[in-house]
């Protein structure tokens, strides 16, 4: 487990984070700007915070009352940047052998050997980076990381170079041999919802430098407590509340059911619990589409109601009934979720 609790003022910036990460994978997500690189610089011992405290595993590596920094090199935090950051002068053995200085020379050689076997790259030992495709590199560098037996994993957007054809593959590749080769805390700061989605157990979601919201990932995914928080998980449908009652609230002249809550400032439902049906008692409202964006396997309609204007997915199958007119637009009672 990893805890987390720091200051940190730059000139333009003020870092004050307090979380903290269980086993698995943990992403960090947020705009840029908002502290996600800093916090694990500040983990990994590149930069000082000004204030706090920092465990891993039960293990203090960074107390600022107590005075306790504990050395880069000793706070076994592995850290994978984003362009992976192999040396190019370097071979792959020797690159992996790079983070085993101090060793024996027969434990460098068993441990270059298992791990060359590890990421399947036996016979490539000899070759340098520029020799290795994509994906071989990404291996390479994160068996440096692990080579070392770290204790938490940092991960810096290690996916953010990659074209988006090979990017589906490596993420594949990259979950099965981390599941294979580490139990401990990983945290992975990214700004992409769909790669967070595929990776991770659990969301922080950061924003100005503080962290809005945590938590098992559907959870945050379902019930984020924020405006703010909804649009970093990739809500598409934020409308703001003029007035809120009881199981109701108004938006301009609309009256929506929204169920026992919190007060809320604004509503949010996700495009795909949107509905268009014959039918509906609750919710429903006249619309006209303004605009749609073909996809592979769904369309982004764009519709327009007279006090509201919201985005929905559709499967191209069920166009032609959406444009019609012969439907209402419904917002399911049960996937509004009341924001602050």
């Amino acid at each position: 487990m990893l805890l987390v609790k720091i200051k940190k003022t730059l000139p333009r910036f003020a870092l004050d984070v307090d979380f903290q990460a269980l086993p698995g994978i943990t992403g960090i997500l947020g705009p840029s700007g908002s502290g996600k690189s800093l916090t694990l610089q500040c983990i990994a011992g590149l930069k000082n915070p000004d204030a706090g405290h920092i465990e891993v595993n039960g293990r203090v590596i960074f107390d600022r009352e107590k005075n306790i920094r504990v050395k880069t090199r000793f706070r076994k935090a592995g850290y994978m940047f984003q362009h992976y950051a192999l040396f190019p002068h370097l071979t792959v053995k020797q690159n992996l052998a790079f983070g085993l200085k101090g060793r024996t020379k027969k434990e460098i050689e068993e441990k270059t050997a298992a791990f060359l076997k590890k990421i399947k790259l036996e016979g490539y030992e000899n070759c340098y980076p520029n020799e290795l495709s994509g994906g071989q590199q990404q291996r390479v560098a994160l068996a440096r990381t692990l080579i070392r037996e770290p204790d938490c994993l940092l991960l810096d957007e290690p996916f953010s170079a990659v074209d988006p054809d090979t990017k589906q593959y490596l993420m594949n590749e990259f979950l099965s041999f981390l599941k294979e080769n580490f139990g401990g805390t990983v945290l992975l700061v990214t700004h992409n919802l769909e790669e967070a989605n595929l990776l991770c157990d659990h969301f922080i979601l950061y924003g100005n430098g503080k962290v809005l919201q945590a938590g098992p990932k559907q959870d945050v995914i379902t019930r984020p407590e924020s405006a703010v928080a909804a649009k970093i998980i990739g809500c598409r449908n934020i409308l703001r509340v003029d007035r809120s009652w009881g199981s109701f609230c108004t938006i301009g002249g609309a009256r929506i059911a929204v169920g026992i809550g919190k007060e809320a400032r604004y509503l949010g439902i996700h495009a795909h619990y949107i509905e268009f049906a014959d039918n509906a008692d609750e919710n429903a409202f006249d619309y006209r589409v303004t605009a749609i964006h073909q996809g592979i396997e769904n369309c982004l309609v764009t519709v327009e109601t007279p006090w509201f204007t919201v985005e929905a997915f559709v499967p191209p199958r069920e166009i032609g009934s959406v444009l019609s007119g012969e439907k209402k637009l419904v917002l399911p009672k049960e996937h509004l979720m009341r924001l602050s």
